[in-house]
């Protein structure tokens, strides 16, 4: 190989942050290397970056290979173990220049591959201007990072530190380079984006921020969240809901169950029916809006019963894409400690409830056939709604925004009919 390969593991914000590895490693002087940005968020993601890494070291046997990101972060001495890694960064150090300079000799112990500070101590987070996003139609902007809460299942407060948000007329600035650099679409990121703010003087909450965005950046055509906390949304993004074309009518909720009991172990900070309260108004706000959500199959002590309403729960609200996730115990977390499921019984679960996402994804899609569309193309022949519904688009110019008539779906995306203009 030649030149800097990223591999990336995880969420958004790790795509936003591996262009910024990429630049960092660039201005070090750092030559051929790969740089593996981990996420932490279950055991199956850092097996998955374990198998990357050792693979790459058999594709690539003289090329330095960088490990990274959450996984790293709270694993670290583990990584550096591995032979086939010559770095291990943290979370903080990943984003400066000086921590890819002087790399340690091939063969050196454990210890002296680490350059992983204690994230804890992290109080702000810098901007980290960019103005291009590797192979991405749509643009990440990175607005927060880190969470204050502690849900009893989640590694990633101790990968990625305490919530600290980027100054407001920072992204802004942000905003401005990647509309100029072309992008019609900005979506803005972050660990817990709806926790925007807090940290800030005057405490703007996320619905400001992208109020703001859409004012002093009108060339913004859609706008777009990542992950949100339904508890955590305030005014000013309903108003945005209800009142601007330009915000995307698609939400991704953090739900992770939908039994009352459970998301009290969970230590999560809404209840089943809030979070359904939640749905129904935005509903109301923007007919036509669309769910995605993350939800937990087999956390410690689930009965049944609790599954069951579980699944009863991403019918109510009506979730369009439904991401699950087999409950993955992760060592220091105090779910870990709790009385586990048999693994088998966690599977079988989250395949039942994948198939309920099935099903719904299903009647989502029949629910758009015959309506009228705005898409945004991207490269790979697909394109997405405004409600992020996917789409093909073959033969269609990249980064085109088009109306289209709904024809038909095939199980998976949504068949279109441009309309001529």
């Amino acid at each position: 190989m030649s030149g800097i390969e990223v591999i990336i593991f995880g969420c958004r914000l790790n795509t936003y942050e591996s262009e910024v590895m990429r630049r960092e490693a660039e201005k070090a002087g750092l030559g051929d290397a790969i740089l593996v940005n981990t996420c932490a968020v279950t055991g199956e993601a850092v097996r998955q970056a374990r198998q990357a890494i050792r693979r790459a070291r058999r594709e690539n046997p003289a090329t330095r290979i960088i490990v990274t990101g959450c996984a790293a972060q709270t694993e670290a001495q583990g990584f550096a173990a591995m032979p086939e890694v010559d770095l291990v960064l943290g979370n903080e150090e990943k984003l400066r220049a000086e921590s890819y300079g002087a790399l340690p000799d091939f063969g050196v112990s454990a210890e002296e591959k680490l350059r992983v500070n204690d994230i804890m101590s992290v109080t702000e987070t810098a901007p980290q201007l960019v103005d291009h996003i590797d192979g991405h139609v749509r643009a990440f902007l990175q607005v927060q990072n880190g969470c204050d809460h502690r849900c009893t299942f989640c590694i990633i407060p101790f990968g990625r530190g305490n919530s600290r948000s980027v100054p407001m007329g920072a992204v802004v600035d942000q905003a401005r380079r990647l509309v100029e650099a072309g992008y019609r679409e900005v979506v803005l990121t972050g660990v817990d984006a709806t926790s925007y703010g807090a940290d800030l003087p005057g405490r703007p909450s996320l619905g400001l921020l992208a109020k703001t965005l859409l004012k002093q950046v009108p060339e913004i055509e859609r706008l777009r969240l990542s992950s949100i906390d339904s508890i955590e949304v305030d005014r000013d993004l309903l108003d945005l809901l209800a009142d601007e074309p330009r915000f995307m009518p698609h939400l991704h909720l953090s739900l992770q169950h939908g039994d009352d009991m459970i998301l009290k172990r969970m230590k999560r900070r809404h209840s089943a029916a809030d979070a359904l309260s939640f749905c129904e108004q935005a509903r109301r706000l923007r007919p036509g809006i669309a769910f995605g959500a993350d939800m937990i199959a087999g956390f410690p002590t689930e009965t049944e019963d609790m599954f069951d309403n579980a699944v009863r729960h991403a019918e109510a609200c009506g979730i369009a894409q439904l991401h699950v996730f087999p409950y993955s115990p992760r060592p220091g977390t105090p779910a870990s400690r709790m009385p586990q499921l048999d693994r088998a019984l966690i599977k079988e679960r989250a395949a039942r409830l994948r198939a309920v996402g099935d099903t719904l994804a299903i009647g989502h899609l029949d629910g758009m056939v015959g309506t009228r569309q705005s898409i945004l193309v991207e490269r790979n022949g697909m394109a997405h709604a405004e409600n992020f519904t996917l789409a093909a688009a073959p033969g269609l110019e990249p980064r085109r925004l088009l109306d289209v008539r709904v024809t038909g779906h095939n199980g998976r995306h949504l068949i279109i009919d441009p309309i001529a203009a």
